[in-house]
């Protein structure tokens, strides 16, 4: 009878022996593996700043992206002031919230293409003539500036007879000088005297070239449309396309050297600024693991995308401006995406950036903004750009 040799299994560590036939062979099981990220593009953008206690993200990452945008241009890295475009624009969310007589949001929130509205009408200032630090303050804190407006917006929509705010735009003009400081007519940049609209005419943007993707099912793709989120109080148009041709799109903008404006849902656990990262495991158990190690990740489809936006699970929670992109040791892209609440501390990893995987991209974000030359001919074409 022929002999017969029992297999032997031994488990040590992660690494597998078996012994059959007096053949030995080494298997090497799966091993956990944190993130190594090596760049693959990286376009110019200024420092990392913090928004403070407000919630002016939008003009934060918006004003990013002009930054890069002029750099782009110019080959000048200028510090825009985020503050001189969210002074006029809580003016404009004022008109809109009496002319619909308080019956819409009211807040600190908006979007990208609120800045260019501001822009177009107002020019653009350095941060040197407008930073939005009033009384000595040194963090920007917008927290009693929407209740204090409320109060003189409330009182004129209710026609209170008693009311001490009969002319509500000088009471909140009032409000916004306390807070934020008076709007210069003229300042000094480089040795040379400007106003706002001058100094936009130097920085060669104009508000017109920029437009806004997103990808959702219930309108028509290759069309535009108002997207019905709290802070679109402005009612900006949004040209929908399939969220293939949005990764693409994103992409191919990186690749000729424009940077993208972001709006996404940042509130997952599974973005998280301490780590810099901000994925979509596709196993539930594993939302604190994939914040250090690779995880697998869901698939996501546009069904998907749709059911989350609709039940709410995906949110217009924040903006930032994406910047480049990064791989990680299996080739793996993410996006790298400059965020807005400063570079160092506690709850702050990667220098203040997140390394975003593009099917977290896929479900979570609501839309892009891009200079119109950085998109595709087929795309222009079929948005008639």
């Amino acid at each position: 009878m022929r002999n017969i040799y029992l297999t032997l299994i031994l488990f040590i560590s992660t690494t597998c022996f078996y012994a059959q036939e007096d053949t030995v062979v080494n298997v090497k099981l799966p091993t956990e593996q944190k993130y190594e990220f090596t760049p693959i593009i990286d376009i110019e953008a200024s420092a990392v700043k913090s928004q403070g206690n407000t919630g002016t993200c939008w003009s934060y990452a918006t004003s990013s992206f002009l930054e890069s945008e002029i750099y782009r241009t110019s080959g000048e890295m200028i510090d825009i002031s985020e503050m001189y475009n969210v002074r006029h624009t809580y003016l404009n969310k004022a008109w809109n919230y009496v002319m619909r007589q308080g019956k819409i949001q009211f807040s600190e929130g908006g979007l990208a293409h609120d800045v260019f509205n501001s822009i177009a009408v107002n020019g653009l200032v350095p941060e040197g003539a407008y930073s939005g630090l009033h009384n000595d303050a040194i963090k920007h804190d917008h927290s009693k500036i929407v209740p204090e407006l409320k109060v003189v917006l409330d009182a004129y929509i209710k026609d209170d007879k008693d009311s001490r705010y009969p002319n509500w735009r000088t009471s909140v003009d009032s409000i916004l000088d306390i807070h934020l400081g008076k709007i210069p007519d003229d300042f000094y940049f480089e040795g040379m005297t400007y106003d706002p609209q001058t100094f936009l005419k130097k920085t060669n943007i104009q508000a017109s070239d920029y437009v806004t993707l997103t990808s959702f099912k219930h309108q028509p793709y290759n069309s535009s449309f108002v997207l019905n989120i709290p802070d679109n109080f402005s009612n900006g148009l949004f040209y929908n396309i399939t969220l293939d041709e949005l990764v693409l799109e994103t992409d191919n903008a990186l690749q000729q050297g424009y940077t993208v404006a972001l709006d996404c849902d940042v509130s997952e656990k599974t973005f998280s600024s301490k780590f810099g990262v901000a994925v979509i495991p596709k196993k539930l158990g594993e939302h604190e693991k994939c914040l250090t190690y690779i995880v697998e990740e869901n698939t996501i489809t546009p069904g998907f995308r749709q059911q989350e936006f609709e039940n709410y699970n995906t949110t217009d929670d924040h903006l930032m401006h994406i910047v480049g992109m990064v791989k990680d040791q299996n080739g793996t892209e993410y996006y790298k995406v400059k965020n807005s609440w400063g570079s160092i501390g506690e709850k702050i990893g990667n220098n203040g950036y997140i390394y975003m995987s593009k099917a977290f991209f896929r479900l979570k974000t609501i839309s892009v903004l891009v200079h119109k030359s950085a998109l595709s001919n087929d795309l222009k074409s079929d948005l008639k750009i």
